[in-house]
This record gives structure tokens, C-alpha cells and sequence, in this order.
């Protein structure tokens, strides 16, 4: 295995992933933070603080930080997702030092102007609305919200309009200072790297994060339930589920199997049934998400008013079907499409770096390729089919954005899949 790791006094994380045949590296810092760690009155602060890292620190304006990665022909960038926060960059590998330096300036260094701070809010608003206005994107809000109703799992990331609009820069600097902390963080970098020479960059430039750490998040319940929102499309974006599979479960690699299996590529049982042929839907998918202490299994589909009384009886028939039997031939389809997946994404920089940043998050440990292949493929036939018996025995979640009112009711649903 290519990777080392070592913890700094402060207990922050570095791990690198060394592929000497490239040129570049992938170089980040993963924060075991996000929208679970948010209170409700700060819903979408996670989201905001990671838009307002690259506004201006101490030591460098926003379009400084802007041109001096750019300059070097680099890349910046950011994400926040529900337990996580993430800040990367690539570049060429004598530009490492660079990039860790401004890392290490936006996540110590940021003065939240506030003029800065009020431009980003306008523009986080028009990402909220932009997002409203999508209806195959913000379904999927609507189906958080309804799975872990009343709890930090099941708020959106991007927050409210009304939460974000007034955030106070206090708030920023309060989060930052409860949650970017050295042992709830991870420097990681693969590519053209040595691990020594990232430790020491590391020691020097993280030298000023907090020592100690609370992890601060709610134990996420699931609900289940129901969700409709009446709009005037020209399509219903539908979304069916039930309470899924954590990262430390069991049948973590067996839920990824039956997902590919049943809706995760062309040749799957969806796509296969329900727009081959049938032609009900141009777009269907099953997905599979794991937290930390949950998850959600679940299907999406989008329709025409005119299909949707024939649609949802199939998918149940589908999803009903997942429990009888399993083909070899389907079964070796699917942890095919995942082994093949995981090779294809060992060659590229960007994945090792977030793959084993989120190795070290969830487990605290990487987790060798050659482990993972073994996984998937000792999952069997029985291991899909006793796995999709325990899903669909659950209670249901559904979720649905546009013309709604041909959609069955809720009891109608749980009652094909024997509710």
C-alpha cells in the first residue's frame, strides 16, 4: 500500500497516497463538520463559512487567493455535505507547498469582512433558489426532510433564504472557532508527494488550530413518511425510500451491490423494466447514501402525469421482486461495474485524495483496495435478497415535486410492498 499517515502534536490527521508516475497532486483538508453539526437557528452556516474561506484573510485579499493558485496553473476548490466539509486543491507537484499554505491561510486566517460576507450572502441566496427552482434537485431536500424530520440530519445543506439572509458574522467565527479543530481534521494528498516533506509543511502551517474537539453531533433518528409538493410541470420528480445502511454496518458493501444491481446503471432492473421496456421515464436510479450512525436507500424517478398510474405499481413490483431471487449472471454484472469503478478511480488524484479522507473520517484508518474488493465480492445472492427484505420491511419514505395528484396515497403505496 502507497499510503502513510502520522498524527501532529495537535492531533491533527496527514495522510498521503504517493503515485510516483504522475506529475500533480490532489491536496485537501476534510473538516468532521457539516449540516448535523448546525443548530437550527444556524441552519446552513457549514455551507456559508465554506463559501466565505476564500473571501480574504489576514494575509491575502479574495482575488489574491484567486490568482496565486491560478498562477500556477492550479485548482481551488470546496464542498459541504451533511457530516463533512471539504477545501482542495490540485496542482503541479513542485506547487505542493503553495497550495498547502493557502489551505492552511482560509482555515485560520479568514476575517470575515463584512462587506465580503454580505455579497456572499446574495450569492448563496441565488444558489438556494436556483436550487428551489430545480425540481430533480430539491426533491431530494424534500426527501431528507421527511426521512429525519425535526433533526440536523434533515435539514438542507444550503439552509433557508430567511436563516442564511441574516447570518451574522459572529455566527461564522463562533462555528468556526466550536468546529475547525486539528483532531476533527485531515490534511490528505496523493500524487506526486512525499509524506515527510507534507508533515513538516503541516506542522508549520497548521501550527495555530484548537487542540481539542467535541463532536457535538445528534444521533440521527428516522421517521419515515410522507411529502408532497403540488407544482405546475411538465413532470412528477418522485422519490421512494426507506431507512438505509451506516458505514459501520454489516451489509455496507452488500447495500452497494443490490443499489448498482437494481438501479445503477443501464442494464440494472430499473432502467431495463421501467424505461426499456416500458418507456414510462427518461430518467430512474436507486441510491444508496450511508452517515455515520444511518443511511437511505431509495429510488427517483421523473414522469409524465399520463405514466404515473402505470410507474409506481411497477417500482413496487421491483422493489418487491428484490427479495425473491438474484441472477448470477446480474450479480456478477453489478460487483463488476463496483470493482471496475474503484480501479478506474485509483488513477485519478482527486478520488485517492477524498477516498482516503473519508477512510480516515469514517474509520479511522485507510482501508486497503485490495480489503474493499474482498468485501464486494463476498457479497452473495442471499446476502441481496435477506439485505432488500430488511429495507423494504421498514417504513417507507416518499417524496414527490409537480403535478401529484394522480399519485396514490401513502397507505396505498405501503400496502403493494405488504405494509
Amino acid at each position: 500500500m502507497t499510503v502513510r499517515t502520522s498524527t501532529l502534536a495537535n492531533g491533527l490527521t496527514v495522510a498521503t497516497d504517493a503515485m510516483p508516475q504522475v506529475e500533480t497532486a490532489a491536496i485537501g483538508v476534510w473538516v468532521n463538520a457539516g449540516t448535523r453539526n448546525e443548530r437550527p437557528e444556524i441552519n446552513g452556516i457549514a455551507h456559508l463559512l465554506e463559501h466565505m474561506a476564500f473571501k480574504g484573510t489576514a494575509r491575502r485579499s479574495a482575488a489574491r487567493i484567486a490568482e496565486e493558485i491560478e498562477a500556477v496553473g492550479g485548482h481551488l476548490n470546496a464542498y459541504t455535505s451533511r457530516e463533512s466539509t471539504a477545501y482542495y486543491a490540485r496542482v503541479l507537484k513542485e506547487d505542493v507547498p503553495l497550495a498547502v499554505d493557502i489551505l492552511a491561510d482560509i482555515l485560520q486566517n479568514s476575517t470575515f469582512d463584512e462587506d465580503e460576507l454580505a455579497r456572499e450572502r446574495a450569492v448563496v441566496l441565488q444558489e438556494i433558489g436556483q436550487a428551489h427552482d430545480t425540481p430533480d434537485d430539491v426533491i431530494f431536500d424534500h426527501f431528507q426532510a421527511t426521512a429525519f424530520p425535526e433533526q440536523p440530519m434533515g435539514r438542507p445543506v444550503l439552509g433557508t433564504a430567511e436563516i442564511v439572509g441574516a447570518m451574522p458574522r459572529t455566527a461564522l467565527v463562533d462555528y468556526l472557532g466550536e468546529h475547525y479543530r486539528a483532531p476533527r481534521m485531515v490534511l490528505v494528498a496523493a500524487g506526486a508527494v512525499d509524506h515527510d516533506a507534507i508533515v513538516t509543511l503541516a506542522e508549520a502551517a497548521f501550527a495555530t488550530l484548537g487542540t481539542e474537539a467535541d463532536d457535538g453531533r445528534e444521533p440521527a433518528r428516522y421517521a419515515g413518511g410522507d411529502y408532497r409538493e403540488h407544482r405546475d410541470l411538465e413532470q412528477v420528480h418522485l422519490l421512494f425510500g426507506f431507512k438505509g445502511i451506516s458505514y459501520d454496518d454489516p451489509d455496507y458493501y452488500a447495500v452497494s451491490v443490490l443499489s448498482t444491481l437494481f438501479g445503477g446503471g443501464m442494464s440494472s432492473r430499473l432502467f431495463q423494466e421501467v424505461r426499456e421496456k416500458r418507456g414510462l421515464v427518461y430518467s430512474i436510479y436507486s441510491f444508496a447514501s450511508s452517515y455515520l450512525d444511518d443511511g437511505l436507500f431509495g429510488v427517483y424517478a421523473g414522469t409524465g402525469t399520463d405514466q404515473l398510474g402505470e410507474l409506481v405499481p411497477v417500482i413496487c413490483n421491483e422493489f418487491s421482486a428484490l427479495t425473491g431471487s438474484v441472477g448470477d449472471d446480474e450479480l456478477h454484472r453489478a460487483r463488476t461495474q463496483l470493482r471496475a469503478g474503484l480501479m478506474m478511480a485509483r488513477e485519478s488524484t482527486g478520488a485517492r485524495c477524498e477516498q482516503l479522507a473519508q477512510q480516515l473520517q469514517v474509520y479511522g484508518r485507510p482501508v486497503p483496495t485490495e480489503e474493499i474488493v474482498e468485501k464486494i465480492d463476498a457479497v452473495d445472492a442471499a446476502a441481496i435478497t435477506g439485505l432488500a427484505e430488511r429495507l423494504i420491511s421498514g417504513r417507507m419514505v416518499v417524496a414527490a415535486v409537480g403535478p401529484t395528484d394522480g399519485l396514490e396515497s401513502y397507505d396505498a403505496i405501503a400496502h403493494r410492498l405488504g405494509h
